[in-house]
């Protein structure tokens, strides 16, 4: 049956949809002539340099949900990360590195098999001291994960001696950057034929860091409102087996998610702890689990592009 009100609902949607499209402005953004990275000048004046970074602050800029979740990520995570790496002499833009691994997403998950906000293999973060097993993976523990980071940065700059090979080498491996350094002749690793992943690593972190920097200048305003706020959590140590997380949980008027939002490295629905070690785990203050305005705080006031 003929509906006049369904035609004229659909000429106007089509209004709508034309009229947003004939007005939205779509932009390009200035290109810096350098950065600034760990403490040394990247000048970006040749061609390639400028390009390959132009083409990654385009990128973050129209990915508007990712980009926007990664602003509000920051502002609870940056600093939990820059005492660990400072601690560790680490640059502090290192933490963009973190940004572009996993957008600080505390699940984060490769079909590689990389997990955590730095996106550790299982050998590489067993290597840096991390327990990897069925029932407790501590790359996803965001503290102890930025300490075995700092470790794998550590030793790849007492090889290299420069940061930004350093950077590159966390995603194309330090084998692979040593043997085309050596084949390639060349002494930036940013200079490299490298797969397009490897060869883009590097202008993706300089990138995320001019925009976390600069947001209002890429158009993206956040109402301090729409921030996360920080939950406190109180430590509760564990030296024995758990037989069931939900049970123990529930000593803490806590629900089995509630406890595992909050130790997303216990990966298992026990422990079996036969070597009685101690784990740490941290139980939210139930307090802070209600969102309140007054709670926010922004740590950062850059991320405001204040």
């Amino acid at each position: 049956m003929y509906k006049p009100e369904k035609l004229i609902f659909t000429i106007l949607l089509i209004f709508i949809s034309t009229s947003c499209s004939a007005t939205q402005a779509i932009s390009s953004f200035p290109i810096p002539a350098a950065i600034n990275f760990a403490g040394n000048t990247i000048s970006l004046e040749r061609y390639d340099m400028r390009e390959r970074f132009d083409r990654e602050q385009i990128v973050i800029a129209y990915s508007h949900s990712s980009s926007i979740l990664v602003i509000k990520r920051a502002n609870l995570l940056f600093p939990v990360i820059e005492p660990i790496l400072k601690a560790n002499g680490i640059p502090d833009d290192f933490k963009y590195l973190a940004v572009i691994e996993s957008y600080l997403d505390p699940r984060a998950y490769s079909p590689t098999q990389a997990a955590g906000i730095w996106q550790l293999m299982p050998k590489t973060a067993q290597q840096f001291g991390l327990e990897v097993s069925d029932e407790i993976d501590e790359r996803y523990h965001i503290e102890k994960a930025t300490e075995a980071a700092c470790k794998y940065l550590k030793s790849a700059y007492n090889k290299y001696g420069s940061w930004t090979t350093v950077a590159i080498s966390y995603n194309a491996g330090m084998g692979r950057i040593s043997s085309e350094l050596e084949k390639q002749n060349v002494t930036e690793a940013y200079d490299l034929l490298l797969t397009s992943e490897s060869s883009r690593y590097l202008f993706r972190i300089l990138a995320m860091k001019q925009f976390l920097e600069n947001p209002a200048e890429f158009g993206f305003r956040i109402h301090k409102d729409h921030f996360y706020h920080k939950i406190n959590t109180t430590p509760v140590e564990i030296t024995d087996s758990v037989g069931n997380w939900t049970s123990w949980a529930a000593k803490y008027k806590l629900t089995y998610a509630e406890l595992k939002d909050f130790n997303v490295w216990l990966r298992d629905r026990k422990l079996t702890n036969k070597d009685k070690k101690t784990y740490i785990i941290n139980v939210p203050d139930k307090n802070d689990l209600n969102y309140k305005p007054s709670k926010v705080k922004i740590l950062s006031s850059f991320i405001l592009g204040n």
